[in-house]
């Protein structure tokens, strides 16, 4: 409930307007005073999510390590893949449809295909198959990245396939969800995180897609189990080095230009992943480092671009990968079976020839077919249309599965308040918070009516530093803390109304938001945080709690009722996360919140735009209601 403050202003005498006009320009000037350095945020998230990246794994023997992978695989797909409504899916029978064949070229012929990664969702593929074909033949499944045009049609990834029909091998060109003919907003990658809201995992249908594509492959009779390779490029190396670590069916992989360490991205930037490369919890298991180690003893090229201008340029993103895997491949007495390529022509983010024949001599080499020259076929590629599969109308998609997820939520739930309390907690990731905080004062700041301005920063469980500005005209025992999705630089109007209502009132720019910014990829760093088994919203609630206690309990100010003034959806559900789980919070007033927390994916949000409305599992247990209901309810 919103509360009126229309009678506190009257009382005084005044108008909520006239109060405004006389303190905002000097209270404005205050809000927007800079209190940190913008290298502060971005220096202490890159240190929290540091701290919390496993370090890379210590391999002793490869009977031991052997176990250790294995024991990692299982959690990754159990803990990270497979949760919620996943779990379903992995189980669901593969469906295959197989279309027309067309002409390839000299030697071979092309099967067009679609199949089922979950139910409802069909992903579109090519089949290039050798036109003699004797006894057991390997089979390559390659992927794309960022192709958002061409898709699997894109040139480079076609002669790819077409040389590896050409030497005898089957090669299954699958298209990449939202890309080429999966190209849609509903699919956008940063929309996979509405079905983390709903508790299931963004990332299976990315991983499903993939393990369906291995299915197809090994059913058929003609390829040789022990002769299966991944590669792709970007996005399509990521998806090589996942599927690769955790499915060993895979014999031989070849990332291109896809991945490196989280510790490594941390301090480069551009390395920093979308959704699917950082997906809630991984990093709770294991980093990118166990995820090359793990590759062992299999056969891996692992291929880098000198000078990348996307992203994992070789001279920072191959060394550590390679330190955390030899000694798993030395461990089983097969070093040579882990090797790197450097790209220096043209040595931009690319899979071109040099790269493309690196491939061929690590299959020649290991599978025994053809050699490393690519057979020229520039006159056999295929128009995008040509390539194209029939895809059903109805093909569902990450917005699709997220509203049909989200329609029984949340789960009918009874409880006595601390019950519920620690759910939400554990939701939230906060439930060993202990909310230490300190606050250093600098000089007060007099101002027009009697308004005495303090700015403030608060350095919060030893690891965030929170700017904040506090504001008073009277001794009032009554504390309003306001927060903004703008930042509190946008506050100026309410912090007049507040003082009018004869309270005193602290203004903070909380995790993320207003001066706590982060400076550099910001949105690209929340996700990391929940990556690493954080939560960006329980960041920002902690916070909130921290405030409040804060307010209660300082000597000087005692604040007897404290209410928290939102503006915004963001902070809007920072703010009833918070009342919901403290006692020292007494009322609540969010304007322009969210109704729902189906309206994120009603509305089409993506974490770029709203990273903290995307917390893992929230909407399972809790909506707007019962984040309320749970905030008035005192204990019982």
């Amino acid at each position: 409930m919103r509360h009126i403050l229309l009678p506190a202003f009257l009382m005084l005498g005044l108008t909520p307007s006239l109060r405004a006009a006389e303190t905002a320009e000097t209270v404005e000037s205050l809000l927007k005073r800079a209190t940190i350095s913008d290298a502060i945020p971005q220096a202490e998230v890159e240190a929290f999510c540091e701290r919390r990246v496993p370090p890379p794994p210590r391999i002793e023997s490869a009977a031991a390590w052997e176990s250790t992978a294995e024991r990692l695989r299982q959690r990754v797909l159990d803990e990270v893949v497979f949760r919620g409504e996943a779990a379903k899916w992995r189980n669901a029978k593969v469906r295959v449809e197989w279309q027309e064949t067309i002409d390839g070229g000299e030697g071979y012929r092309i099967k067009k295909l679609r199949f089922e990664a979950l139910p409802g969702l069909w992903i579109p593929a090519l089949l290039y198959e050798p036109l003699k074909i004797e006894g057991k033949v390997p089979a390559v499944m390659n992927v794309n990245g960022h192709d958002r045009n061409d898709g699997k049609a894109a040139t480079y990834k076609q002669l790819r396939c077409i040389n590896q029909a050409k030497r005898g091998m089957l090669a299954l060109n699958v298209e990449w969800l939202g890309m080429g003919q999966l190209q849609s907003d509903g699919f956008g990658h940063y929309r996979m995180n509405q079905l983390d809201l709903c508790g299931t995992s963004g990332l299976a249908p990315f991983y499903l897609a993939m393990s369906r594509g291995l299915d197809l492959l090994l059913a058929d009779p003609r390829v040789d189990p022990e002769r299966v390779a991944v590669a792709g490029l970007s996005g399509g190396g990521w998806q090589t080095i996942v599927i690769s670590a955790l499915d060993t069916r895979v014999k031989l992989c070849n990332p291109v230009a896809g991945y490196s360490s989280f510790l490594t991205r941390i301090h480069h930037h551009s390395d920093l992943g979308d959704s699917e490369q950082t997906p809630c919890d991984l990093a709770t298991v294991a980093d990118y480092t166990h995820l090359t180690a793990m590759l062992a003893p299999r056969a891996a090229l692992l291929t880098f671009n000198i000078k990348d201008q996307c992203c994992f340029a070789s001279g920072h993103a191959l060394q550590p990968l390679l330190d955390a895997a030899s000694p798993a491949y030395r461990a089983f007495e097969q070093p040579d079976r882990l090797r790197w390529h450097i790209n220096h022509e043209p040595g931009t983010h690319n899979f071109e020839q040099d790269n493309r024949q690196a491939l061929y001599g690590m299959l020649a080499d290991h599978f025994g077919v053809g050699d490393a020259k690519e057979i020229p076929a520039d006159g056999e590629l295929k128009t995008a249309d040509q390539l194209a599969v029939e895809l059903p109308a109805d093909n569902l998609d990450f917005q699709q599965l997220a509203t049909r997820i989200s329609r029984p939520l949340p789960r009918a739930a009874d409880g006595a308040v601390e019950h519920r309390r620690r759910q939400l907690r554990s939701l939230l990731r906060i439930e060993n918070n202990k909310l230490e905080l300190t606050a250093h004062r600098e000089p007060e700041v007099k101002l027009a009516d009697g308004v005495i301005a303090t700015p403030l920063t608060f350095r919060i469980n030893g690891e965030w530093t929170v700017p904040a500005v506090m504001f008073a005209k009277t001794d009032g025992a009554d504390v309003a803390v306001l927060v903004s999705d703008q930042g509190r630089q946008s506050l100026s109007r309410e912090v007049a109304e507040q003082l009018d209502a004869g309270r005193r009132v602290i203004a903070v720019d909380p995790f993320y938001l207003g001066e706590s910014k982060i400076k550099s990829r910001d949105f690209l760093f929340a996700l990391l945080v929940s990556a690493v088994g954080e939560r960006p919203l329980g960041i920002q609630s902690a916070q909130l709690q921290a405030f409040a206690q804060w307010a209660k309990r300082q000597a000087g100010l005692g604040a007897k009722h404290v209410r928290l003034v939102s503006v915004g959806e963001r902070s809007g559900l920072a703010t009833l996360t918070a009342h919901a789980l403290s006692d020292q919070i007494d009322a609540v007033d969010a304007r322009g919140g969210l109704d729902s927390l189906k309206q994120v994916i009603e509305r089409g949000y993506a974490v770029n735009q709203h990273p903290e409305l995307f917390c893992f599992g929230l909407l399972e247990h809790f909506d707007i209601p019962q984040l309320r209901e749970l905030g008035e309810r005192r204990g019982d």
